[in-house]
């Protein structure tokens, strides 16, 4: 008998990198809400963290917060130690932290590049590798990564966010078909112009580029991260919140 969708995810452990506000904030909550402990990410604002963290307790569910910078593999290694001993191994993991600089082309420096990469990109990666070993021990995984629009038409925030981006998305092929037989999927979810500090503080993001004309609320973003942390026959795809603006 092939497994079903899951009812809900009591028992599981769920890490959200970057879950201290915006879309990462949500599907904490969304997780949460669907019955998973959580382990609440941030990398400088405490009060936020355990904010989110009181919210979730009050859904009778386990959660801890814990700082890290995840684009230092020594932070995402003391993250998953702590993780572990406090809740127990990662089950579903989200990788949505990640930063926007939105610049002129002529402006972007080498520092600007790199930095943009390793939060975005080589976060992914660190995080992923360190929860993996004890995913494919259980035969059992959930990975999500954040993407976005600009991976697909380029957006408006500049060259090294949509490389970014981008990258994500061959990350997630990559493992997507290496671990399926392993119990693993592992999908990606492309929002755009959500409204969130990073887009609505950006001057070229507006809502008019949308064809349904508005910002998207992150809690349309978190009811598909919880739909792929359930369902274990999706796998290497890229879900499409952006209201339209890229059809695939």
């Amino acid at each position: 008998m092939y497994p079903c969708v899951m009812d809900d995810l009591k028992g599981r452990v769920a890490l959200v990198t970057g879950s201290s506000r915006g879309i990462g904030r949500a599907i904490a909550l969304a997780l949460a809400e669907a019955g998973a402990d959580i382990v609440v990410n941030f990398l400088s604002r405490s009060a936020e963290a355990q904010a989110v963290e009181s919210q979730i307790r009050q859904l009778e569910r386990r959660c801890v917060s814990i700082q890290a910078d995840v684009s230092s593999s020594s932070d995402v290694q003391r993250l998953i130690r702590g993780s572990e001993e406090r809740l127990g191994s990662v089950d579903i993991l989200v990788n949505n932290a990640g930063i926007s600089r939105p610049q002129p082309i002529e402006e972007i420096t080498e520092r600007d590049w790199d930095e943009v990469i390793a939060a975005n990109l080589k976060s992914c990666f660190l995080v992923t590798q360190a929860v993996l070993p004890r995913m494919r021990a259980r035969k059992w995984g959930r990975i999500v990564n954040l993407s976005s629009v600009a991976a697909q038409v380029g957006g408006v925030v500049g060259p090294h966010y949509a490389a970014s981006k981008a990258g994500i998305l061959g990350l997630t092929h990559f493992y997507a078909q290496r671990l399926a037989k392993e119990g693993i999927t592992v999908n990606a979810i492309a929002p755009a112009l959500v409204e969130t500090e990073m887009v609505t503080s950006n001057p070229d993001a507006r809502p008019d580029r949308i064809p349904i004309g508005r910002y998207g609320s992150p809690g349309e973003v978190a009811e598909v991260a919880v739909m792929l942390a359930r369902n274990g026959y999706m796998n290497g795809q890229t879900i499409n919140v952006n209201g339209g603006w890229f059809m695939s």
